[in-house]
């Protein structure tokens, strides 16, 4: 134990947040001087040198911790003002060590929190670490933070036990964040794309033909020699290209008792850090079958298990599974499954692939698509002068923009820093709001309405020229409803979602350009539940009766990455039939795309199923985190280029881009303090990729042609004779050719 208390002390110690030589801004942060500059949070406070006979002692060997007691909220806690020594647009870091005694429970939540009163007087509250602490022995929680605007007082505290549980702080450490140095670029030299690394995938070695596969559990294996697929699932296919065909052979895995039992190989040996894999098979469930059945290929990585895909079957037929995964620390352990239906129903699985892809060649033919889809003959005709006064004339064509719908989410606070807005509308065209538009933002307690974010964020699209999606009216899962909507009965419920429906959608009439109505009905069913079914539609068609100028989504998340069968394309697409059938304006499909491991052809499958209602698609809170921020800018790369280059895509939202401002940590563009990231680089490299750009000289009947992304262009021509034009005009979408005239 003292080992382990020495080890944290060392750790806590040594930290290098500010490069070495910043100071904590924490006065008095072990307590060596009493309790001054330290205050209880709605509780007492005292100081110990020791607690429970000795066992509880301070962990740096020094002369106090604190205790907070007497807490009858999960907000009562410990907490020192650092007004004045806290910079705006500075980032922070912090370490707290803590730990709990006494009340119910051995461990509980405890969090490090930041109150601003800002200096335009809005307070706001800032969650900068959370962990679970125990009474066993001292924890650190560590975490960043960062002020966008200037802040009238600072208040920084710890807090969260539930009521009656003491909370113990033997130190607390913030100081000025070093700039970390990016990662190196991951060595995929030794990776060889679209081999696959499953062995014996064809069933054809050893003597029951299942040298390298076991059984998952007690479950049994046998080969059967004919009657599976002979082709590669499409997704593989995708990607694969032309490729041996599959012999028929499958294994039949039965005797089930537990559904994680199944056909299983051992696979650490032949993975590459930091690659991409795709996953493919055929599986299928036999007769036992009483329902759906959810299969998966799941990979136990050192005991923890991540998915690689799922497929639900609902009858006798062969179902493509297919996924990704990707490894990003070295195992030892590493055992690849197919599972999951039900105890007692038998499982067959063939064709088994696992194999890295191969990115760039994706690209490449991506790139061929984007060309078709995004892209218009033009023909610039110089008049005015006579044709042959025009022919030989030097063109130079700019393209200014891009018309292609590329936004992101902002919040209230991000209007604070210059930084952030200065990025924010040099580089996207839409923006969507992160919280401030949903119902619990809004009207937080019955009755109590705020509007005036909203109303500043909407000010900055309209000053710059965006355009802007409403996220969202409702929202179906629980956990994100208000306690005093989850506390109505049915007839103030139906009341209450009557009066959302008609302040929002009245207050902003003509002002949104989209609306998420019912945010995430595949995996939420709250209003549903209590309104009855006819409630989703109705939320649709009143909706449309108030603002008949917005595009009405469904949204939800998951369905591009077949690994939620609950969110499947196919789900998603009943859902949106449903709501078609009740007579609903559905007019967009919202993929929220919240990614990991991206894989295209996974991608563009989904895509392709969902084109089959002819509704526009929009990637609507996109993010790809990643630790490492260059295989973060491949899989953003993966996610853009495969939005951008399908025809059916009509506009991409990214879910932010700074640091301490995402929904996801590592999926930032720009880190915390403003500099750009390999993942902003990218991003950026892609925007003047879609940009096009051309020159050259007249042809002899004064023409000049070029094709170019859809947008807004200048061009500038010098005539033989020395004359100089120059015009703006818009390239918008269309199959034949546009012809521009160019008059002096």
């Amino acid at each position: 134990m003292a080992d382990s208390r020495s080890e944290l002390y060392s750790e806590v110690s040594n930290m290098r947040l500010g490069g070495g030589d910043d100071e904590n801004i924490i006065l008095n942060p072990a307590f060596d001087d009493g309790l001054n500059n330290w205050s209880g949070r709605g509780c007492e406070i005292a100081l110990h040198d020791s607690m429970s006979d000795g066992k509880i002692v301070p962990l740096n060997g020094g002369k106090y911790f604190a205790t907070a007691t007497g807490r009858t909220q999960s907000w009562n806690g410990i907490q020192q003002e650092i007004t004045g020594r806290v910079e705006r647009k500075l980032a922070y870091e912090v370490a707290a060590t803590v730990r709990v005694l006494g009340g119910s429970t051995a461990t509980a939540d405890v969090r490090v929190n930041l109150y601003i009163q800002g200096a335009n007087g809005r307070d706001q509250y800032i969650g900068v670490a959370k962990s679970q602490a125990s009474d066993k022995d001292w924890v650190q929680l560590q975490g960043k933070f960062l002020l966008n605007g200037a802040a009238s007082r600072a208040v920084i505290f710890v807090e969260g036990p539930p009521a009656g549980t003491d909370l113990l702080l033997d130190s607390l450490v913030v100081k000025h964040a070093a700039k970390s140095q990016p990662p190196s670029p991951p060595d995929f030299q030794s990776v060889v794309h679209g081999v696959n690394i499953i062995q014996n995938s064809n069933l054809v070695d050893g003597s029951d033909g299942l040298n390298g596969w076991f059984p998952l559990g007690s479950c049994k294996l046998t080969v059967i020699s004919n009657g599976a697929p002979h082709v590669l699932p499409p997704m593989a296919k995708e990607s694969l290209g032309t490729r041996e065909p599959l012999n028929g052979r499958y294994i039949l895995v039965t005797s089930r008792t537990q559904t994680w039992m199944g056909a299983a190989q051992a696979i650490a040996d032949t993975l590459h850090l930091h690659a991409t894999y795709q996953v493919s098979a055929w599986v299928r469930v036999g007769p036992q079958r009483s329902g759906p059945q959810n299969i998966g290929v799941s990979l136990s990585v050192d005991g923890k298990w991540i998915s690689g895909g799922q497929v639900e079957a609902k009858d006798g037929r062969w179902y493509e599974i297919g996924g990704s995964f990707r490894i990003e620390k070295q195992p030892s352990k590493v055992i690849v499954s197919v599972q999951g239906p039900a105890s007692g129903v038998d499982l067959m699985v063939a064709g088994l692939q696992i194999f890295p892809v191969d990115r760039t060649k994706r690209f490449k033919r991506l790139k061929k698509l984007t060309d078709k889809v995004r892209k218009r003959d033009v023909v610039l005709k110089i008049s005015g002068s006579g044709v042959d006064a025009a022919a030989g004339s030097s063109v130079r064509v700019t393209q200014i923009k891009n018309s292609f719908p590329l936004g992101s989410c902002i919040t209230r606070t991000n209007m604070d820093n210059e930084d952030f807005v200065d990025f924010f509308v040099k580089n996207f065209n839409w923006a969507v709001f992160g919280n401030e538009l949903k119902w619990y933002w809004t009207e937080p307690q019955k009755g109590s309405l705020n509007y005036a974010d909203a109303d500043e964020l909407l000010e900055l699209c309209r000053k710059n020229g965006m355009e802007a999606r409403g996220h969202c009216i409702f929202w179906e899962v629980e956990s994100a409803v208000q306690n005093w909507v989850r506390s109505l009965n049915k007839e103030d419920l139906s009341v209450a979602v009557q009066n959302r429906i008609n302040g929002l959608l009245t207050r902003y009439k003509d002002q949104f350009r989209h609306y998420d109505v019912n945010n995430e009905m595949l995996h939420g069913s709250f209003y549903r539940d209590r309104l009855g079914e006819d409630i989703r539609s109705y939320m649709f068609k009143a909706a449309n009766q108030l603002d008949p100028s917005a595009t009405l989504f469904v949204n939800d998340y998951n369905v591009e990455g077949a690994a939620d069968t609950r969110a499947s394309p196919e789900m998603y697409m009943k859902q949106i039939l449903g709501l078609q059938d009740q007579a609903a304006p559905v007019g967009g499909i919202g993929l929220q795309g919240h990614v990991t491991t991206p894989v295209g052809p996974v991608v563009s499958s989904a895509l392709d199923k969902l084109s089959a209602l002819g509704l526009p698609i929009w990637f609507t809170e996109l993010d790809a985190p990643a630790s490492n921020e260059y295989v973060r800018a491949d899989d953003l790369e993966v996610m853009l280029r495969e939005a951008f280059a399908h025809p059916s895509v009509e506009g991409i939202m990214l879910w932010g881009f700074w640091e301490l401002f995402m929904f996801r940590d590592n999926s930032h563009l720009v880190n915390a303090e403003g500099d750009l990231n390999e993942a902003g680089k990218r991003f950026l490299m892609l925007k003047q990729e879609w940009l096009s750009h051309a020159r050259g000289k007249a042809d002899d009947q004064g023409e000049f042609k070029f094709r170019g992304f859809h947008g807004t262009y200048s061009v500038e021509i010098v005539t033989p004779n020395k004359k100089k034009l120059s015009q703006t005009f818009t390239v918008a979408e269309g199959d034949s050719a546009l012809v521009v005239n160019i008059n002096p």
